[in-house]
């Protein structure tokens, strides 16, 4: 016949001595204890850490303990679920040895995958920054692109300036007095005029236009 609580005295002698640091009895009857269990130290020296409570069952180890999580310290919640998973598949794979080491050894591997996750987490945010950051900076330098259909567009609509340019001054050339030429005089004052400063004005904007979407078609075909 198993001698249940022999088998639990012996292996809490055996954990007290292998988690002197961590280890702390709880109770008697029953018997309860708890673990702390830390991650080996990542980034920046950073942990993940959880305090384990166990608590023997009459027929232990025939019998899983009773376990759960008091205490956790950088360590998401969905993480907590994980571990407990872990500790009730290894329960029942360990049935009918004393298993309290090999719950804290599994869970102990679990936090040092969760500090590389963390790790690699924090990689790929920083690695996403950093893209992001570039492609500002690249868009920032090649500025809009000049097409065929935004250069017409900009066309039409620098046209439709000029004209409202021009009936506005026309406008005011009126108003200031010199409505007092003859009808000839002023047409061909303000026609002479209006058309030289428009045309000027149209002809410089144009070349620089196309001249920027010409440089830019060359760029484009030497990219790869």
């Amino acid at each position: 016949m198993t001698d249940y609580g022999e088998e639990q005295r012996n292996e809490l002698e055996a954990t007290e001595s292998i988690y002197p640091d961590s280890f702390t009895v709880l109770s008697e009857q029953p018997t309860s204890f708890t673990i702390t269990v830390t991650s080996d130290a990542g980034e920046n020296e950073e942990t993940v850490e959880v305090t384990l409570k166990f608590t023997y069952v009459e027929k232990y180890p025939d019998e899983p303990p009773l376990w759960e999580i008091i205490s956790q310290e950088n360590l998401e919640d969905s993480y907590t679920e994980d571990i407990l998973m872990l500790l009730q598949q290894q329960a029942e794979e360990n049935l009918g040895m004393v298993m309290i080491f090999t719950l804290v050894t599994a869970v102990q591997e679990k936090l040092n995958e969760i500090i590389d996750q963390i790790k690699s987490r924090r990689e790929e945010e920083k690695q996403r920054k950093e893209r992001e950051t570039e492609e500002a900076e690249k868009r920032a330098f090649q500025g809009t692109v000049v097409t065929i259909e935004n250069f017409l567009s900009w066309k039409a609509k620098f046209e439709q300036e000029m004209v409202e340019l021009k009936k506005k001054r026309q406008k005011e050339e009126e108003q200031s007095g010199k409505g007092k030429l003859t009808g000839k005089q002023l047409f061909e004052r303000d026609h002479n005029l209006d058309t030289s400063d428009i045309q000027f004005l149209e002809d410089s904007k144009q070349c620089q236009l196309l001249l920027l979407f010409y440089i830019q078609v060359a760029i484009g075909c030497l990219l790869p």
